[in-house]
């Protein structure tokens, strides 16, 4: 039998690895697991909207390219909670770690 730990899934479509590299650090601070898989979908919002139906705890995160957006289970496709085109590095650091905190179900940097 193999269980499956509770994660944030990440969904990406050829991603800046600057930005991934950033918002994977935001999700570790808060010591939260998650995983990377990449997509054919290059929607930045069907992307996140996906990962967050599919993961366990309900938070997922998109990123095509240069844009990247939080979502939660439950909220319509679009409407997500954090988006960013370019982000800065502290911008993608605190998109991880808001996914992670909504998770931990704390306050948002």
């Amino acid at each position: 039998m193999i269980i499956k730990k509770p994660a944030i899934f990440i969904y990406t479509c050829q991603a800046d690895s600057r930005i991934l590299k950033e918002v994977c650090a935001g999700i570790e601070e808060e010591g939260v697991f998650f995983e990377v898989s990449e997509q054919k979908e290059e929607d930045v919002d069907a992307l996140a909207w996906q990962a967050a139906n599919d993961s366990m705890p309900g938070s997922g995160i998109g990123i095509c390219r240069t844009t990247a957006a939080f979502q939660m289970r439950g909220l319509k496709k679009g409407r997500n909670v954090e988006s960013y085109q370019n982000p800065a590095r502290q911008q993608s650091r605190k998109l991880g770690a808001d996914s992670a905190r909504a998770v931990k179900k704390q306050a948002f940097k």
